[in-house]
């Protein structure tokens, strides 16, 4: 066998072999010493001068040593703690008073809070169950439609992928090598864009069918008057807000990195739990050690990665790739839809992780061919990893939803529940197309000097 046909082996074993379950950064660091022991091999060299070992202790270097990824704990610290302050329950009492006169005051009030809370977390799991947990029996309670309740929960706690300050960003920025400042200024109006086609489909909906959303009952709904409200947004939505609205404006009008901002906001975090008096050892020593443990999984994905990836490319694997996509003879639009298509379907078995650090390298060196600018690409990406989190059959929130939703409540009314906001983030990304400059405004406008 040629060595790009070694190479093409070594990616259908891969992906074979993570199908059958097993860890993936462990299973691309071995396959990259393996076949980079194949690729460096010499028959006059001992064992450990192979040059893969030596590849495989520089990139660990190089990715402890990277100021991009200091951020990740910082922002994962920032959303565990968050997580643990007891604010959730607040912030969607406030907001669904607030919303009392609006048409699914309730479904408007959990898509908000889902998108400020997936935005302070960036973790998606967490934030369906949580919601599950405190929204979505109260949905159902109030009579609310079981599909359109699932759906709101699954699509609001996906919405922290895209929307500042997002650790996909950041890792897709540490990969593709393009600021992660300018990723979160041109992921500002596509993020806000894809809530308010949340929003309009449920407000749309309820507006149709007032029975799927029915009003709240004035006692339920709440009598406070006009000061009441705004003061109860001011303990709930106010402190939060302003902790992400901080951190990102320090991001974006260049008064702080990433990771400096970051370390501001693992700072917020903590006093904000204190504010609401949530402050223990026991959540403090929980949040340290989840953020240990994913940030080790992150680190550890980009070692096996970039060895993977490393290799893969020695062999020829890369030009391999390349050249049978400039045989396909694909114009810009129809490059971008074969490979959104591409990833599209990589979110079924694979989380996002996997599909920025382990195939998106794949595509990057085709985008200079193909006029691709990587911001635009990089966001189309954020947009088309939602539906990896709301597409059956691996529909990922669904399963977290089912996880704590009353026994009733089946999973495919969760699964059918997710798909029409499938079809708004189709419509977002359609949007994206059409008039990149939602895109490419912002950041222009900010750092055009």
């Amino acid at each position: 066998m040629t060595d790009p046909q070694i190479a093409l082996l070594m990616l259908g074993l891969f992906i074979f072999i993570i199908l059958l379950g097993f860890p993936i950064a462990f299973t691309l660091m071995a396959m990259g010493v393996g076949f980079g022991f194949y690729a460096y091999f010499q028959a006059d060299q001992s064992f450990f001068d192979n040059r893969v070992f030596y590849l495989l202790s520089q990139n660990t270097f190089s990715v402890m040593n990277s100021d991009i990824l200091v951020a990740i704990p910082l922002f994962l610290f920032m959303g565990y703690m968050i997580e643990r302050s007891n604010i959730l329950d607040q912030l969607f009492m406030s907001l669904q008073v607030a919303f009392r006169r609006v048409p699914g005051a309730m479904a408007l009030a959990a898509l908000v809070t889902c998108a400020l809370f997936a935005t302070a977390t960036g973790i998606v799991g967490a934030v369906v169950t949580l919601m599950g947990l405190l929204a979505f029996p109260a949905m159902l309670k109030a009579r609310y439609d079981t599909q359109i309740s699932a759906g709101v929960i699954c699509a609001g706690g996906t919405l922290g992928i895209l929307i500042p300050p997002s650790i996909m960003l950041i890792v897709y920025g540490a990969t593709a090598g393009v600021s992660v400042v300018k990723l979160y200024a041109a992921a500002l109006i596509p993020g806000f864009l894809l809530a308010g086609l949340y929003m309009f489909y449920v407000v749309t909906r309820a507006l149709m069918n007032p029975n799927l959303m029915p009003k709240l009952p004035k006692d339920e709904a709440g009598g406070l008057g006009f000061i009441e409200v705004l003061v109860l947004l001011a303990k709930a939505f106010l402190p939060l807000a302003a902790l992400i609205m901080s951190v990102l404006g320090a991001i974006l009008f260049g008064l702080a990195t990433p990771s400096e901002a970051a370390a501001i906001g693992a700072l917020g975090s903590v006093l904000l739990a204190v504010a609401y008096r949530a402050m223990s050892w026991q959540k403090l020593r929980e949040a340290v050690y989840l953020t240990a443990r994913t940030s080790a999984m992150v680190c550890y994905l980009f070692v096996g990665s970039w060895l993977f990836s490393s290799i893969f490319s020695y062999l020829g694997g890369e030009h391999v790739v390349k050249e049978f996509v400039l045989g396909l003879d694909l114009n810009t639009v129809t490059f971008l839809l074969l490979t959104q298509l591409i990833i599209f379907i990589l979110g079924w078995p694979l989380e996002w992780s996997e599909i920025i650090i382990i195939f998106v390298p794949i595509f990057l060196p085709l985008l200079e061919h193909f006029g691709v600018d990587p911001i635009l690409f990089g966001i189309l990406i954020a947009l088309n990893l939602q539906t990896s989190f709301l597409t059956p059959p691996m529909a990922m929130s669904a399963y977290y939803l089912k996880g704590v939703a009353p026994p009733q409540v089946q999973l495919a009314a969760i699964f059918k529940g997710c798909l029409p906001f499938v079809s708004m983030v189709f419509i977002a990304m359609a949007a994206v197309y059409i008039v990149p400059g939602t895109v490419t405004w912002l950041p222009e406008l900010l750092y055009s000097r």
